[in-house]
């Protein structure tokens, strides 16, 4: 699979997303939190949302004591949700804002690493459903939107486990490579000469979050970059300078002192 790599040294124009509407699955921690302060900071009405309702207000708050645009609190948990739940957000979106200029499917769940002979059906299913079945249903409900909204930006945070086979990783592992089936099929399905709707999906490489603390208990974290500097660099995708890139399996080294333009 090739793989571009965003570029190290964007610097997002102050206004980049204004009048815009974003929303950011997993936003109350790590990558999702981050990417909605970038979005709220360069204009962006953000949708937030996650399980986590307090995190969420809390992340609500700091948006608007930094002048934001007022962001709108979603709260939801996808590893019980229904495709109702989703068509239901779909239209308070649509009631709400009547357009959505950008949908980020950032919420993941690390499942159990273990071999695939002894992994628990119960942790495979539930893992699959976070992290495959939800972004499925929540693209579903809200294409139509995406389509008719000039522009719009639909992004998969993938990782690279998605992208090789490796021993261990089980239904993340899976998920992660479904999802990148589902972004090309998607982008596939929504010709940009068309649509104008950009899909791709992108690897944030390692980051100082709780899912890779949890991946990888003996890494030093103090030693990964913080989830802004990947957030920051997201924002190119919402660019017109990346307007091209589309049905594409982008990633980001936050760890490499530079990288090549897409």
């Amino acid at each position: 699979m090739t793989q571009s790599t965003l570029p190290a040294d964007y610097t997002p124009p102050a206004d980049l997303l204004r009048d815009k509407v974003v929303l950011i699955t997993g936003a109350a921690a790590g990558l999702g939190r981050a990417l909605a302060l970038q979005c709220a900071a360069h204009g962006a009405t953000v949708v937030l949302l996650d399980r986590q309702v307090r995190q969420l207000e809390q992340l609500y708050d700091e948006i608007e004591a930094t002048g934001g645009p007022q962001p709108a609190i979603y709260p939801l948990n996808l590893e019980g949700a229904t495709p109702d739940d989703y068509a239901q957000l779909a239209q308070s979106l649509a009631d709400n804002f009547a357009r959505l200029d950008g949908l980020v499917h950032n919420a993941a769940a690390l499942g159990t690493p273990a071999p695939i002979e002894h992994y628990s059906p119960e942790t495979w299913l539930r893992t699959l459903h976070v992290n495959l079945n939800a972004p499925f249903l929540l693209t579903r409900a809200c294409l139509p939107l995406l389509k008719r909204t000039a522009g719009a930006t639909l992004i998969f945070v993938s990782d690279e486990v998605g992208r090789g086979g490796r021993a261990y990783w089980g239904a993340y592992g899976v998920a992660k490579a479904g999802l990148e089936g589902l972004m090309r099929i998607v982008a596939a399905e929504t010709p940009r000469e068309r649509y104008g709707l950009r899909v791709n999906s992108v690897d944030p490489g390692p980051m100082r979050t709780a899912l890779r603390i949890s991946a990888y208990p003996a890494e030093d974290p103090r030693r990964l970059p913080l989830p802004d500097a990947v957030a920051r660099r997201l924002l190119y995708l919402f660019d017109d300078s990346a307007r091209h890139l589309h049905g594409c399996a982008l990633r980001i080294d936050a760890m490499a002192p530079s990288a090549p333009k897409a």
